[in-house]
């Protein structure tokens, strides 16, 4: 049985934008907006973490051109270990916090991840959840469970996938389906792209859909895409 063709990376881009355009404006409430930046620390992604202290830093500096927003850091590492910081609206503190981390083996804890957000975003409005990770070892149903109660809470999961695995990328595509979010997967080669959406989903959180607008203009690419589709009514 021949195998299809592998997806490109501006078909992969593309899949993202359609998916993202369901997304409702995710500035909400006062105050600055919040993120949760959420990453998988396990030991196959020990060669990302210098990458992932980079592509934090881009999304403080993007979201700081247009508006308050402040980034809580959460990671799971070895066997049972999770932590999160408070949010914080100074890319220093957290970056500071990420050097403290060492990735160890140990199992996925999406779902672990999935209810913090939820209990983060009932104390006080959390705009998205973004996740970064390359592996899901866990109950898909269970998992499945919990994004469409982040759905209903109105929290969407922007998910990330470094390389091809095929169980997580249902598991990512289905809690990025159910809460409302996007998928995109991404490898070396798309680090850019990977880059320019996050700094871009920071953007969003922090000014709303004009502030997306105006980055997308000087960003370009992908960036562009996202602007057009992003925050339209469902069916548009």
């Amino acid at each position: 049985m021949t195998k299809p063709p592998a997806r490109t990376v501006s078909s992969q881009v593309a899949a993202f934008m359609e998916a993202a355009r369901r997304v409702p404006a995710l500035r909400a409430g006062p105050g600055p907006g919040r993120l949760i930046f959420a990453l998988d620390a396990t030991a196959s992604r020990e060669p990302m973490w210098e990458r992932a202290r980079a592509l934090q830093a881009d999304m403080f500096q993007a979201a700081r051109e247009v508006g308050d927003l402040e980034i809580q850091l959460a990671w799971y590492s070895g066997p049972g270990f999770f932590s999160a910081t408070p949010f914080a609206a100074r890319s220093q503190t957290l970056l500071e916090a990420m050097r403290g981390v060492a990735c160890a083996a140990g199992e996925t804890q999406i779902e672990r991840v999935l209810d913090h957000a939820a209990a983060q975003t009932r104390q006080r409005k959390v705009a998205a959840l973004v996740f970064v990770g390359d592996a899901v070892e866990e109950s898909l149903d269970r998992l499945a469970q919990r994004a469409g109660a982040l759905g209903l809470l109105g929290l969407p999961c922007f998910m990330f996938l470094e390389g091809r695995d095929e169980v997580a990328r249902t598991g990512f595509e289905r809690i990025a389906r159910l809460s409302g979010g996007a998928f995109a997967p991404f490898d070396a080669a798309s680090a850019q792209t990977l880059r320019d959406l996050l700094a871009a989903v920071a953007t969003f959180a922090a000014g709303g859909r004009v502030a997306l607008e105006d980055f997308s203009r000087r960003r370009g690419g992908p960036v562009a895409l996202l602007a057009a589709q992003i925050g339209k009514p469902r069916g548009a």
